[in-house]
């Protein structure tokens, strides 16, 4: 199995990358999460990677952090959960969001991320309910107990995590909850 990629990136289509190592170009699909951090192309760039193997294919997914990784395995030993899923819920939310999902026990969080269904949702929550703690932190020591409600209502309003929470860590602490709502959009809403 091919368990890391160091080689030179050339090309970058969301959410498939290549990268060129000894002379061979791989076909990578990274979620987007791995996607929005890669260098540019052309530079060097080092991916920890899956593999699947199928019948009609050998797939090759990257990650440029083990916790990435790690998270994507976790759910790919779910009944149900393919390979397709499991990227788009790293795409749609990062492994601490994941986490803290799992935890709260909150579904309705993962039904956002497009491809996840009820079901679906439930079925990652129960069963990386035992799973996902251990290898990933599961909870946030920085987060105020106002956040989530600023996150949902952004959510609500149909950005998605990951630029809920960027403007998150641009809000000043102690803010009451219309403000912050207020400047979240205020900084979401910035070209």
């Amino acid at each position: 199995m091919i368990g890391r990629i160091l080689g030179k990136l050339v090309e970058k289509n969301p959410p498939q990358v290549v990268v060129v190592s000894h002379g061979v170009g791989y076909d990578i699909d990274v979620p987007m999460s791995t996607f929005y951090h890669l260098p540019r192309t052309g530079d060097d760039v080092e991916l920890l990677t899956h593999m699947v193997v199928r019948e009609d294919a050998h797939l090759l997914f990257g990650f440029l952090t083990a916790a990435e990784r790690t998270a994507c395995r976790q759910r790919l030993k779910i009944s149900g959960v393919g390979p397709k899923v499991a990227l788009s819920v790293l795409s749609g939310l990062s492994v601490e969001d994941l986490s803290i999902a799992v935890a709260s026990q909150d579904a309705a969080r993962l039904t956002k991320v497009p491809g996840v269904g009820k079901k679906t949702a439930e079925r990652l929550v129960l069963e990386l309910r035992d799973r996902l703690p251990a290898a990933i932190p599961t909870a946030r020591s920085d987060a105020s107990p106002a956040s989530g409600d600023v996150v949902n209502a952004l959510l609500g309003l149909g950005y998605n995590e990951r630029e809920a929470q960027g403007a998150m860590k641009q809000l000043p602490a102690g803010l009451p909850l219309a403000d912050a709502i207020r400047h979240a959009l205020k900084y979401l809403s910035k070209p």
